[in-house]
């Protein structure tokens, strides 16, 4: 009998969702899978996914991301700005990623990418796949209104999260087995009424909606409500986050590297 299964042409994926300073937690997931030799073969990303994705996926080890990421906050890399779209110019976070990234354009990446951005102009998602790949990055990124939209080809950009929070659903059909680290659910709690925890509160519920489907498209689902106790721009538990997403993916993933191993034995 023939066999009508198609092969795809990744074995494994990841897809990294947008949680602001949350991402750090990534990086833990990052490093468990190097450890078990588990490397990714396509990698989505959105919005602080598509940053740690991005440099992992240009050659650095988790470890080295911290280093670059947590000396200064990405609030600490903006400046207040008058004209542009937002409140806060990210000019020299554009310049920490041209100086450190290791390759100008998305297609360049060893490990391939894809990384979702928010069309203004068309109000839809986009799939980056190609292009200028700091500036793709800071598109994916920019909080509307908080930070200056990004103007690429023509079109206006900001975080993918408004449509594609979670980007599991980027690369789904393309892969066997995906891996999804999705920086928390939303949680049912009350907030200090301050301008800070209300926008920080907004904005999660804003990002975080949308990602029901791409949650069920996962063979690994990784979240943890622990990361939403942290606030969006507070770098100070970079370490902290870093430990959570190393403990959960070694918790959550121990199925597929026990399948592995199995896997190699003659």
């Amino acid at each position: 009998m023939a066999d009508n299964r198609t092969t795809r042409p990744y074995q494994l994926g990841l897809a990294l969702s947008g949680g602001s300073i949350k991402g750090f937690a990534h990086l833990g997931v990052l490093k468990h899978l190097d450890e078990v030799g588990l490397r990714p073969e396509i990698i989505a990303g959105t919005s602080a996914g598509s940053i740690m994705g991005a440099f992992y996926a240009s050659g650095y080890a988790p470890e080295e991301i911290h280093e670059i990421l947590s000396k200064t906050g990405f609030m600490q890399m903006t400046s207040l700005t008058t004209k542009g779209g937002g409140i806060f110019s990210t000019a020299n976070f554009f310049k920490l990623l041209k100086k450190h990234l290791r390759y100008r354009n998305l297609e360049d990446l060893p490990i391939p990418m894809r990384i979702v951005a928010t069309d203004l102009d068309l109000g839809g998602q986009h799939i980056f796949t190609e292009g200028p790949l700091a500036k793709i990055i800071l598109a994916s990124s920019s909080i509307p209104i908080l930070f200056c939209p990004v103007e690429i080809d023509g079109h206006t950009y900001v975080d993918g999260g408004l449509f594609r929070n979670f980007p599991v659903t980027a690369i789904r059909e393309d892969c066997e087995e995906v891996i999804g680290m999705n920086l928390g659910p939303v949680q049912s709690e009350e907030i200090p009424k301050t301008v800070k925890d209300i926008a920080n509160r907004s904005w999660e519920l804003v990002f975080r909606q949308n990602t029901t489907p791409d949650r069920a498209a996962c063979d690994y689902l990784l979240e943890t409500s622990e990361v939403t106790k942290f606030g969006m721009f507070e770098v100070s538990a970079s370490e902290q986050l870093m430990q959570m997403g190393y403990e959960l993916a070694k918790a959550e993933l121990a199925p597929l590297v026990k399948k592995k191993k199995g896997a190699k034995k003659p």
